[in-house]
């Protein structure tokens, strides 16, 4: 079972036990985040099932379990016959959640342990 959720600009494939580094959000360490725009969901690997793609109410539930800075990402400007460089770094900042469950339409689907 997954799903793919949208959150941060981005899209996230996220099965339940997963740990996804996405956007920082602001909610403190160990507390619950729900993710409820949710563009689709699969019951099995590689196949999504129309049925579930199509209810009415999904929600991914998560749990944050850190943050932190990713790798620096270094911006060059560069103009040529000009003399001019300028160089630039980035580390954008994230958060961990812990994917605990996925519901549709009122049944959840946990991690096995």
């Amino acid at each position: 079972m997954y799903a793919v959720i949208r959150t941060g600009g981005k899209q996230y494939r996220v099965a339940p036990g997963d740990v996804v580094k996405i956007e920082k959000i602001p909610a403190a360490e160990n507390s619950a985040v729900e993710f409820s725009d949710v563009l689709g969901v699969s019951g099995t690997d590689g196949a999504e099932n129309d049925a579930l793609a199509n209810a009415s109410s999904l929600r991914v539930l998560g749990t944050v379990v850190g943050e932190g800075r990713g790798d620096k990402v270094l911006v060059f400007h560069f103009k040529r016959k000009k003399q001019y460089k300028k160089l630039q770094g980035h580390r954008q900042d994230y958060s961990q959640v812990r994917i605990d469950s996925i519901e549709v339409d009122g049944n959840s689907y946990t991690a096995q342990k």
